[in-house]
């Protein structure tokens, strides 16, 4: 199942992504995580060594790479330069899986605290004024486009803030995307705005209240989000000291907090699925790119890439044109 953390900036989705993480690894369910926030701190949050964020690989500075081994033999995509962020899987193309050995995870993928990560890259000094970060989450897009995730197997993805989420089709690759939202008027109307945007392709939506203090607390957010808030958590002394460098063992979280992680979890694994739909809109995004900006850009008519025969999923793996090479 694929999950997205999303809501205001400060509301903290980051934090409460690691502990989605941490809590999928401590039961030992297979977890990829990245973060695809233009601010990269879930490394951090999900307790990697300092040094991680600036001597780890990223999938942003790999793009060449991961456009190659995607496009495999699919016949549509004469190059892998004329792939772009948006670009569907079809016949022939590599599909990926939570976990497993390819060039991709062996160059961009460690391994923290029993979870698989990836990060898309910071925003550097050399990008300013010249690219847009966006350029970067296109690495995640693509590789959603080709992921073919399994019952018992989780991707979370940490989103960037507020309606930037909304910058491509990215918003529309999750089984269930969780907003993270505080008791206040400021992050309410992030989730409305959120809830605008989603309503017409489908997304589902579960809000999580967080730095809940108290029952007026949880009252604000039911009448504001109603039936969308799934579960809160409290004010927590086990993120603050995370916060100051002391990370602990998921199992010392408070058990409040801990129980609605479980509820959380169980909420994703009864989300329904619709690869069907999935693929549609992955075709969808495609086409209003190629039309807004990347026929011009490539120089070919990018509609060509789309298969209209194929559908991501489970039987897609097993199709005998289906090259999977490692």
């Amino acid at each position: 199942m694929k999950t997205a953390f999303v809501g205001k900036g400060g509301s903290g989705k980051t934090t409460l992504a690691s502990l989605f993480t941490q809590h999928l690894a401590e039961a030992r369910e297979p977890v990829f995580a990245i973060d695809a926030d233009i601010n990269q701190h879930l490394a951090a949050a999900l307790g990697a060594p300092e040094e991680y964020p600036a001597t780890m690989p990223t999938l942003g500075e790999h793009l060449p790479l991961i456009k190659d081994y995607l496009r495999g033999g699919n016949p549509r995509i004469s190059s892998a330069e004329s792939m772009i962020k948006t670009t569907p899987a079809g016949a022939g193309s590599r599909l990926l899986r939570v976990i497993e050995d390819n060039p991709i995870y062996d160059t961009c993928v460690r391994d923290i605290g029993g979870a698989r990560f990836a990060a898309t890259g910071p925003f550097g000094e050399g990008d300013l004024g010249v690219s847009c970060y966006h350029s970067k989450v296109g690495a995640v897009e693509l590789l959603l486009n080709h992921l073919v995730d399994g019952t018992g197997e989780y991707v979370v993805v940490d989103m960037t803030a507020g309606a930037d989420s909304f910058a491509s089709g990215l918003f529309t690759r999750f089984d269930l995307t969780f907003l993270v939202c505080e008791p206040t008027l400021r992050s309410v109307g992030v989730y409305r705005q959120y809830l605008g945007y989603a309503k017409d392709f489908g997304v589902r939506l579960a809000v999580i209240g967080n730095k809940v203090s108290d029952a007026d607390d949880v009252l604000f957010l039911r009448e504001q989000v109603g039936e969308d808030l799934l579960c809160c958590f409290d004010r927590s002394g086990h993120v603050r000291a995370a916060e100051r460098g002391d990370v602990r063992p998921i199992t010392a979280l408070e058990p409040a907090n801990l129980a609605a992680l479980e509820t959380m979890r169980e909420a994703l694994d009864t989300a329904p699925r619709d690869w069907a739909r999935y693929q549609r809109q992955a075709v969808h995004f495609h086409l209003r790119n190629a039309e807004a900006w990347a026929n011009e850009s490539v120089g070919q008519d990018l509609a060509s890439q789309v298969d209209p025969d194929f559908v991501l999923g489970p039987e897609a793996l097993e199709r005998p044109h289906q090259v999977m090479q490692v």
